[in-house]
Formats: structure tokens, C-alpha cells, sequence
């Protein structure tokens, strides 16, 4: 008799109503988690509700506070037809956020009320199958099967009764029983674990929805999925960089369109970028290819700092002369190089490099089992630089290049959301972060009457600056490339980077790469030579044709507030004939408040 009330109450503290089991349409289940033996978060949000021949899962991404636009997920299997659906429902960028691009365009009856739809439907005989052990468990109070699977290299253990006459389950990616899954285990350190049961009536069943989106693939589903979580600004679109061409630049300063300078060798745009919120990671991606120019040149994605009364913008639009430069002992002049009271130097988002001819030459070059790409890709986040990255603010991107079809670039950035946590919920006190731009000696308008880098035959560089109080955690951000001269030049050459704060040394440095093989397949215009190896195949100092570089990251910790001396030395190699060598050196103060 004990027995039997212990059991009565045991059912009704999970059941949560006055429905009894049998006579129940449907159940709601709510699952915590279980990792390495210790309680997880509760159940990540996820739900079952499951009925007689239909169930329905939500996930634990639903309505996400801190992405600005989130699809609305749920799971479907009908047991009836053994049948399985993913379905999404998204809301599109005229009906939710701003800043997002829009998706790629969906049939009519995908859409409706501002909202996308679209689904994955998988049989259940595409799913793991299912081995039973014989082993049994009672989990709030049913009796429940043991099966196993395995997925992906994962060993999986599902419990699941028969004692009721529901069917479903919170995972169906590992395997669908024929009842109701009360826990699953993915090798035996992560448990998903029913938590409470509540018996509903008819109002509450699942049921299978008539409008269920334009049918996907599980990679474009997912594609769709992600792309909503991304705010992405793109900020130019296969523009053309090349040099002789003529150039009718807009009046003003329009946002949005694209202006050309130093004889089309750098196009310059005004974009407003969106607020990162805390957490958030910003990446900058480039697509380049070639439009006619066969040689690897040097490349920039670059930001103009504003806020002095002189920036690179004067110098684009008026000639070099109009930003301040300094005189180095080898008697030249280096404009717009280095940060003084009333200019900061361009902000180097990304350095990269072209390949020899990618795509322009794929079909003029054959060599035996090459297959050439069609363009280079380039990928690097830039979250570091955040404080310069909202509101209006001009970028733009430099190839040298002395060819009139030259080059194409697309442009974007992106940002990725961070913690689901919103705004309003966020810690008061997060930390701001704080960015100074020091020195960058890439002569974007090399085209234009900059100097190259030169400098360091004779002199260092130096630059004054000041940390302010109350800055924490101050890094140097730091991009080294060396270039030049044939067999004796510093591009093929290792050069040692010595940088020093107040006299002290803080980091010595020889940036030398020596994986540009890897990048082979973008360099169908690389020159071969009589033993084999090919141009963009040689080691280089801090560069290979057909990729990014990056940056050094050196701690400053011990940097007290107040006014600092940088120096920059390297021992740059002598001219060699016609040819000479040159170093392309950016950096900048980055730390929280």
C-alpha cells in the first residue's frame, strides 16, 4: 500500500495538472543537463512536446536576446509517416533589424507577414540506427530502454519508455525509439536529463503545420541559420583597382559610394558601421583576383582615423604634401607615417598580399595536376579595433599595381554575436576598449608621391605618444613586412625587428614565412625555375603572394600613464642595382578602460 501512494506521488509532483496519462493528448518535457557528472545549464532551454503520432521540439536558441536577428527553430517528427522535419522561421531585415544583408531571395509562399520559412525534411530511416541493450532504468518513475548508437565518432546511450502512449525526443540527430526519451548520454560525460513531465490536453498537441517554408538541404538550412545570427556591412563589391585609367570621383562626401585616388590604386568609401556590442567579434573578409596585372603586389584594408585637424583623407584628395612628415637621415622625406598632436596614420585592418594572376591567368598557365583557383580569399578578425570601427567612418583598400585592368576586390565586414545575453543584462562595468594608432609606413599612395619605407638604412623609426590614465592590459599591435632587392634584398632575407619603449627593449622580432608552397594554387602566373620551385613558392620576410598577414601582439603591461618614446630599428640591406629594400611597419596601442 506504501508502495502504491509513493508512486501516486511521485506522478503527480511531475505531472504538474489534473490530467492523467492515458487520457493526456500530449506531454511537455523539460530536460536539464548533466556534464562530467556536475548539473549544466538547464537543459539549454530545450522543450519536447510530445503526442500520440506527432512531437515537437524547440531548441534552447529561441528568440536570442543578443543576436539581432534570430530564426525561430523547432523539430517535427511524425511517427505516422517516419518523417522527420527542421524547420526555421526568420524574420526578414525590413521587418526586424537594420544592418543585416538580406538573404538570398525565397519563393512567395516561403514568406509571409514579413516572416521566411523554410524547412528540412529527413526520413527517420536516414538517422542512426538503433541497438538494444536490454538494460533497464526508471527515470521519474517510468521504465525506460536502453539503446545505443554511435554518431560521428560520439558513443550515444538513449533511454526511452514505452509506459506512455507519447513519442519523441529532445535529439533526433542521434537516433528516434519508438517512445518517449527521457535521457540521452553522449560518451558518458554529457547527459541530457528529463527534468519534469506536465500532461496536456487537446489545445496543446503538437500538429503538423500545412505552411512549412521552401524545402532546403541540411547545409543551406544551416547556412540561412548562421547568416541570421551575422550583421554584415558590405562595403565594396567587385570595385576595380588598377592604374591609368580615368577617374570621375562624386562631389562631396557621399556614404556609400566609391571614391579613387593615386591614379585608381586606392579606392576610398564612407560606410556607417553599427555598434559592437560587448562580446561581439568583428572580421574583416576580402575577395581579390586578378583583372590583368600578373604580379604579386603588396595590399591594404585600411580605416582613416578622424577627430585631428589633419588625416589621410587631406592628403588623397590634395597630394601628400598636406599631411606632416618627417625628415629621416638619409635626407628623405616620409609623409603622413607617424602620429603627431594634430594627425593620426592610417589603420591597417588586414595587410594581404595578391597572388601572380589568379583567375586572369588560370587558362594561360598549365602545369601538370594544377588546378588554379579562381580567387583569393582572405579572412582576419579585427575585433581588437572596435573603437575605430562605428559610426561614419572611411575605408578603403590599396594594391600597387601599374596595370590598367589590374584588380577586383569585394569587401565586408562582420560581425559575429557573443553571449545570448541581453544588453540591458549585461554587466555596467565591462571594460571599454581603446585604441591608438602610432605609425604605419605602407605607402598606400605610392602612386601618388609617398615614399616606401626606406628609412631604416640610415635612421629608426620614432614616434612620441601618450597613454592616458586608467588604460589596463596595453598590447602594440604590430605588422612587419619586408620587400626588395633579388637574392640580396630584405624580402628574401631574415631581417630582425628591434623595438624599444623609452629606450628599453620590449621585443626583438624576425618575421619570416616559410609555408608560401601552401599557397601555390592561387599563383598561376608564379615564374618556375630550371630546379623546380616556383616564385611564390620562396620564403619570405612576414609575406607570401596569395595571403594575409599577422599582426605580432606584444603586451605592455608595465607601461605606466604618461608621455613615451617609440623606436623602430631594422637593418635594412643596402640598393642593389636599380633595385632597393624597403619595410612596411604598422602599429598601434590597443587596452581597456
Amino acid at each position: 500500500m506504501s508502495m502504491i501512494m509513493s508512486l501516486g506521488l511521485l506522478l503527480l509532483c511531475y505531472t504538474g495538472t489534473g490530467q492523467e496519462p492515458m487520457k493526456a493528448e500530449a506531454v511537455r518535457v523539460t530536460y536539464r543537463q548533466v556534464v562530467n557528472g556536475q548539473e549544466g545549464r538547464r537543459g539549454g532551454g530545450i522543450e519536447l512536446l510530445a503526442g500520440r503520432e506527432i512531437s515537437e521540439t524547440r531548441g534552447g536558441r529561441q528568440g536570442q536576446p543578443g543576436a539581432v536577428r534570430t530564426a525561430e527553430e523547432k523539430e517535427i517528427l511524425d511517427h505516422r509517416n517516419k518523417m522527420a522535419y527542421q524547420m526555421a522561421s526568420l524574420a526578414d531585415p525590413a521587418h526586424g533589424a537594420s544592418g543585416v544583408t538580406a538573404p538570398a531571395t525565397h519563393p512567395k509562399e516561403a514568406q509571409r507577414n514579413g516572416v521566411t520559412r523554410f524547412h528540412i525534411r529527413t526520413p527517420f530511416s536516414d538517422f542512426p540506427g538503433l541497438t538494444l541493450t536490454g538494460e533497464k532504468e526508471t527515470i521519474l518513475g517510468y521504465s525506460c530502454e536502453k539503446a545505443t548508437t554511435t554518431l560521428r565518432s560520439n558513443s550515444i546511450e538513449i533511454w526511452f519508455t514505452r509506459d506512455l502512449p507519447f513519442r519523441g525526443t529532445p535529439q533526433m540527430a542521434y537516433g528516434i525509439p519508438d517512445g518517449l526519451v527521457l535521457k540521452i548520454v553522449r560518451n558518458q560525460n554529457f547527459a541530457l536529463v528529463a527534468d519534469t513531465l506536465r500532461f496536456v490536453g487537446k489545445n496543446e498537441a503538437p500538429v503538423l503545420p500545412d505552411q512549412k517554408g521552401e524545402e532546403v538541404d541540411q547545409a543551406l538550412y544551416r547556412h540561412k541559420i548562421t547568416e541570421s545570427l551575422i550583421t554584415t556591412v558590405e562595403i565594396f563589391r567587385d570595385e576595380q583597382i588598377s592604374w591609368g585609367n580615368a577617374i570621375q570621383n562624386p562631389a562631396g562626401e557621399e556614404v556609400n559610394a566609391t571614391y579613387k585616388y593615386a591614379g585608381g590604386t586606392v579606392i576610398l568609401r564612407k560606410v556607417i558601421l553599427p555598434e559592437a556590442a560587448p562580446g561581439d567579434q568583428i572580421f574583416a573578409e576580402l575577395l581579390q583576383y586578378s583583372n590583368g596585372d600578373a604580379y604579386d603586389r603588396t595590399g591594404t584594408v585600411f580605416m582613416i582615423p578622424a577627430g585631428k585637424k589633419r588625416s589621410f583623407l587631406d592628403a588623397l584628395r590634395n597630394g601628400v604634401e598636406k599631411i606632416p612628415f618627417f625628415t629621416a637621415r638619409n635626407g628623405k622625406n616620409y609623409q603622413g607615417m607617424t602620429a603627431t598632436g594634430d594627425y593620426l596614420p592610417p589603420v591597417e585592418l588586414m595587410r594581404f598580399f595578391t597572388p601572380f594572376g589568379v583567375r586572369h591567368f588560370n587558362e594561360q598557365v598549365k602545369v601538370y595536376g594544377q588546378v588554379w583557383e579562381e580567387a583569393a580569399w582572405y579572412k582576419q578578425e579585427v575585433t581588437d579595433l572596435q573603437p575605430l570601427l562605428r559610426g561614419e567612418v572611411w575605408i578603403g583598400v590599396f594594391i600597387g599595381n601599374y596595370d590598367k585592368g589590374g584588380h577586383k576586390v569585394s569587401l565586408s565586414l562582420k560581425y559575429y554575436p557573443g553571449a545570448p545575453v541581453p544588453r540591458e543584462a549585461r554587466p555596467n562595468e565591462e571594460p571599454q576598449a581603446w585604441v591608438m594608432p602610432l605609425f604605419n609606413t605602407l605607402n598606400i599612395m605610392e602612386m601618388a608621391g609617398q615614399n616606401y619605407g626606406t628609412l631604416f638604412d640610415t635612421d629608426s623609426l620614432t614616434v612620441e605618444f601618450e597613454v592616458p590614465e586608467g588604460v589596463k592590459n596595453l598590447k602594440l599591435r604590430y605588422l612587419t613586412t619586408g620587400h626588395g632587392g633579388w637574392g640580396g634584398g630584405d624580402e628574401f632575407n631574415q631581417k630582425e625587428n628591434r623595438i624599444f619603449i623609452d629606450g628599453q627593449l620590449v621585443v626583438r622580432y624576425t618575421p619570416w614565412r616559410t609555408d608560401c608552397g601552401h599557397w601555390r594554387k592561387y599563383n598561376p602566373a608564379s615564374g618556375n625555375f630550371w630546379n623546380g620551385v616556383t616564385s611564390s613558392d620562396y620564403s619570405r620576410s612576414g609575406w607570401c603572394p596569395g595571403s594575409a598577414t599577422d599582426p605580432l601582439f606584444v603586451p605592455l603591461e608595465n607601461l605606466s600613464p604618461g608621455r613615451h618614446i617609440l623606436k623602430v630599428a631594422i637593418p635594412q640591406g643596402a640598393p642593389e642595382g636599380g633595385s632597393f629594400s624597403a619595410w612596411c611597419v604598422s602599429g598601434l596601442l590597443t587596452g581597456e578602460f
